[in-house]
């Protein structure tokens, strides 16, 4: 019962922290859509050649809400996948809180933040290039802003609100709140039967799998993940690239909130794939530089 308590608790934690990001950024789209949809559509489509540099900066902001964030702005094509491949490389999630609370020095957190930051910023480049260059072999035109969709999905009703933004936003908040708690309280249940120890010693029994192993505990879409990493790293039990694999990999929330608002499951299959492997691969040319 104990361990039910703590779960729940930790769960409501976790979802109010992403409240605030989840209305405002519908609150942004819902703007977009309904009174500058086409200028808008215009400056997004500008921006979006440099989406991945302001991306991977502002990803690493240290909350898990705003790669949900942009989850639902890439499901309504208002970033480009490389610009969400950015944030979800740079999301520094509850490494820098928990780095701080022990005292680690600037001189070791600041690097390891700006890896996560140019790693985010060069595989979006190039997550795009290759998107559009896909995109233009297979005579595809670029894909318009579809912040409607949302509202479909949601079966939201917002067509009928004439206009309140502020009201659309807040169904559409409500709807991915009440999806969040009770996947994350799922995750965090199971997370906490399995017990950190064991996936501690899932990272550190074998070295040489070490990485693809941190990559897919860095997958569960919960802080628990990243924290859990960062406490091997700063025990010496893993190196700075097997911690890397993991945080690149680990975008908080924001794979489990895409699966929920992105309609298309193959793209969304492929965005994790790319994610996971970006992050390993990463994560062991790091080692490769620094041992």
């Amino acid at each position: 019962m104990e361990i039910f308590i703590d779960v729940i608790m930790d769960t409501v934690i976790d979802g109010i922290k992403i409240l605030p990001f989840l209305f405002i950024t519908y609150l942004f789209m819902e703007i977009l859509e309904k009174h500058a949809m086409d200028k808008a559509g215009e400056l997004v489509k500008k921006a979006g050649v440099f989406g991945p540099l302001w991306g991977s900066i502002l990803g690493v902001v240290p909350q898990c809400g705003f790669s949900a964030a942009a989850s639902n702005l890439y499901a309504g094509r208002v970033i480009t996948v490389g610009t969400l491949i950015a944030i979800y490389l740079s999301t520094s999630d509850e490494m820098l809180p928990l780095m701080i609370s022990n005292k680690w020095p600037l001189s070791k957190i600041v690097p390891i933040l700006l890896l996560k930051v140019i790693v985010g910023i060069i595989a979006g480049f190039i997550v795009d290039f290759a998107a559009n260059k896909t995109r233009k072999l297979r005579h595809k035109k670029e894909e318009e802003m579809r912040i409607d969709t949302l509202c479909e999905k949601e079966h939201c009703h917002c067509e009928d609100e004439e206009g309140n933004v502020v009201k659309s936003a807040l169904v559409h908040t409500v709807h991915i709140f009440i999806y969040i708690l009770i996947l994350t309280f799922a995750l965090n249940l199971v997370v906490s039967l399995i017990g950190e120890d064991t996936l501690k010693s899932v990272i550190t029994s074998n070295p040489v799998m070490g990485h693809i192993l941190a990559g897919i505990i860095g997958l569960i879409p919960n802080c628990a993940a990243s924290i859990i990493i960062t406490e091997l790293y700063m025990s010496g039990m893993i190196s700075i690239g097997t911690m890397m694999s993991g945080l690149l990999v680990g975008a908080g929330v924001g794979l489990l909130v895409l699966y929920r608002v992105n309609p298309e499951l193959k793209r969304n299959l492929h965005i994790t794939v790319i994610l996971y492997i970006i992050g390993i691969f990463s994560g062991m040319i790091i080692d490769l530089i620094f041992s």
